[in-house]
């Protein structure tokens, strides 16, 4: 062998983070971890920060500065290297160079990325939209395609998606934005009757949001409006949702070699000083979750196999973290999927993996591994 080859370069992964949605800064905490975790021997990394009104910026590698200090949190515009720097990802499928442009300075060739870590939750990133630009790029990435993004960000179509696969969810209503629009009071009424069926309380959510942002527990009609206009500020179309009595029971799915599989369950207890599982409790009061969940082998078997068969039913890729009731009568009610859960230090997702035998650096890395492997396009 010749003094002078050269070994082959380490894979490149591009961790992309921030975004333009609410949940912002949760997607900055995620991404910090996730950089303290990367095998820097194995791979080389960019971290790129898209910041709140959408400029894609070249930022420190700085894990430290992207953790939640004294219930303040992170922003990408405090981590960015350049004011006024814009990363440009070609979508050239044959070029995967990433170029960095300020003005007055000649564009600068940041080098090809192999992978792309999308550590982006809610609109503008966990929903397709990120997804679409990447396979235009022809980059592979972690995680759920286009389709399933999508749909992973939206309770209505998601519902609507599990249903048609026969699996169990609860009671619901959607407003769409031209019916609250056009005619609150039809939209209103609408509400009123879905309680008289279902009872109150009601749970009122923009229908793609995540982070439990936005979210109103609404006991009767007089919070009713301003539960919708909450809402409304984070999403135009809403779901109201019945409330289920019973456990909060969630589980995680990775895809390994042979194709999807679960990890152990955890259960949510109940929080005592909020509603309930709100931002505050899973982000600044840090509400614990209870790894694996004491519900029995026959119920464990039961959610996992639910767990995988909504993944499926989705056509997830990588990984979902499923989210479930454990209803008084036994039955297990699915209520939503994340197709980009979050890995923050006290994250559910990781939590159920490390106990299943999976720690967070080889997390990380299979995620990493199953992006290289699948290529771009139809699949």
């Amino acid at each position: 062998m010749s003094e002078n080859t050269q070994s082959p370069r380490k894979p490149r992964v591009a961790v992309v983070f921030g975004g333009r949605s609410s949940e912002h800064a949760i997607s900055v905490v995620t991404a910090g971890a996730v950089l303290s975790a990367i095998d820097r021997d194995k791979y080389d990394v960019l971290p790129i920060g898209i910041t709140t009104d959408g400029r894609w910026a070249l930022t420190a590698d700085a894990p430290e500065r992207m953790a939640i200090a004294d219930r303040a949190l992170p922003n990408v515009a405090d981590l960015a290297e350049s004011e006024q720097g814009a990363v440009v990802l070609s979508v050239d499928p044959a070029s995967r160079e990433v170029v960095l442009t300020e003005p007055g300075n000649v564009p600068r060739a940041l080098g090809e990325v192999d992978v792309v870590f999308p550590m982006l939750h809610g609109p503008y990133g966990e929903d397709g939209t990120l997804q679409g630009l990447l396979e235009l790029s022809g980059v592979p990435y972690v995680g759920a395609g286009v389709l399933a993004s999508a749909v992973g960000q939206d309770k209505e179509y998601m519902k609507r998606v599990f249903t048609s696969f026969g699996l169990p969810v609860g009671p619901y209503e959607v407003i769409r934005p031209r019916e609250w629009e056009q005619n609150p009071a039809a939209a209103r009424k609408k509400i009123v009757e879905f309680a008289a069926d279902h009872g109150w309380p009601l749970f009122v959510k923009p229908a793609r949001g995540g982070s439990s942002m936005g979210i109103t527990k609404v006991d009767d009609l007089s919070g009713l409006d301003e539960a919708i206009e909450e809402a409304r500020r984070h999403d135009p179309k809403i779901i109201v949702e019945a409330l289920l009595r019973g456990r909060e029971i969630e589980c995680g799915v990775l895809e390994f070699e042979d194709g999807p599989r679960a990890s152990v369950p955890a259960e949510i207890p109940p929080v005592t000083d909020h509603d309930f599982y709100d931002f505050e409790a899973k982000y600044i009061d840090s509400a614990s979750g209870i790894v694996p969940a004491p519900i029995g082998d026959e119920a464990t078997a039961e959610i996992q196999r639910l767990a995988v068969a909504a993944y499926e039913a989705v056509s997830c890729e990588g990984l979902v973290r499923a989210d479930f009731f454990l209803t008084e009568d036994g039955e297990f009610v699915i209520n939503e999927i994340n197709t980009m859960p979050g890995f923050t230090p006290i994250s559910m997702y990781p939590r159920m993996w490390q106990e299943s035998g999976v720690s967070y650096p080889e997390l990380v890395d299979r995620l990493i591994q199953a992006a290289l492997t699948r290529s771009t396009g139809l699949r």
